[in-house]
């Protein structure tokens, strides 16, 4: 059985600490959507939890603001450190209070967040061995 909620950002550190004092041993996953063009607020998290005593999954989703932050929740799973790394590299969210937030996937120089959907694809041409030339 599988249960989702929608919560406020402001909500959300209080909510997943209830959720581990609960028995929710485990935070199985986090990432982010962006639906640009189609919802408003743009960007939404979404973390998964298990309890794996109990056999029982939730999963959470935040709505962000245009400040694109949202609480870091390492100090209560600390597996979710490189999650929130990858959505910061990715999707440009900011964790307040993660130990380390850097670009865990992009090299550091890197200008942008490749996983929004207004993000340039760039395209490298590539000529294939005996094609016919293309101009």
């Amino acid at each position: 059985m599988k249960e989702n909620l929608e919560i406020s950002i402001e909500d959300y550190f209080q909510k997943v600490e209830e959720l581990k004092n609960d028995g929710y041993e485990m935070m199985v996953d986090l990432t982010a959507i962006d639906w640009f063009r189609k919802k408003e607020p743009r960007f939404e998290v979404v973390v998964n939890f298990l309890s794996v005593s109990k056999n029982k999954r939730i999963s959470i989703k935040v709505k962000l603001n245009d400040e694109l932050t949202i609480p870091s929740i390492t100090s209560l799973y600390p597996s979710a450190n490189f999650y929130e790394r990858e959505v910061f590299d990715m999707f440009g969210i900011n964790f307040e209070n993660h130990p380390d937030l850097t670009r865990i996937l992009m090299p550091d120089d890197w200008v942008g967040h490749p996983l929004r959907k207004d993000y340039g694809t760039g395209r490298i041409p590539v000529q294939f061995k005996n094609a016919p030339k293309v101009d």
